[in-house]
């Protein structure tokens, strides 16, 4: 078989990790919403703050391209992040034209208190989407 070919199991082993995922979505909405009314744009955002920024937190710039949106989608979810005081805009000391983007303590308060639900359910479903995964190495 090429590479260029699918095998039959592996169209099963694609649609177990997609449910699999969609599973784990499922529940993120649900919790997001319920713990902290949160949007999953929002949470991502908030992790991408507290995994990737330096103490001057993330440009604009980067925000958008861990979280794979357009520039202007990312202002927008920052412009209602901070008006929900969950993070802050602040220019850079040296070069004023740039601004970063940082997490307030009640950003980080809420992110953790999410991020707790997220680490046990991603525990619960990783051998699902770990198996898949597995499935399709070979």
């Amino acid at each position: 078989m090429t590479t260029s070919q699918i095998h039959p199991d592996d169209y099963e082993a694609l649609a177990n990790f997609r449910y699999a995922m969609r599973k784990f979505l499922s529940f993120s909405r649900r919790a997001l919403k319920a713990e902290a009314q949160l949007t999953p744009e929002q949470y991502e955002a908030l992790l991408a703050l507290k995994a990737f920024s330096l103490k001057a937190g993330l440009t604009m710039g980067q925000l958008s391209e861990r979280l794979q949106v357009k520039h202007h989608t990312a202002v927008s979810l920052v412009n209602r992040m901070e008006q929900l005081g969950l993070v802050r805009r602040e220019p850079d000391q040296e070069d004023r034209r740039q601004v970063f983007v940082r997490m307030t303590p009640a950003g980080s308060r809420i992110l953790a208190q999410v991020a707790i639900l997220h680490r046990r359910e991603m525990r619960l479903r990783s051998p699902e989407m770990i198996e898949a995964l597995l499935r399709l190495r070979d």
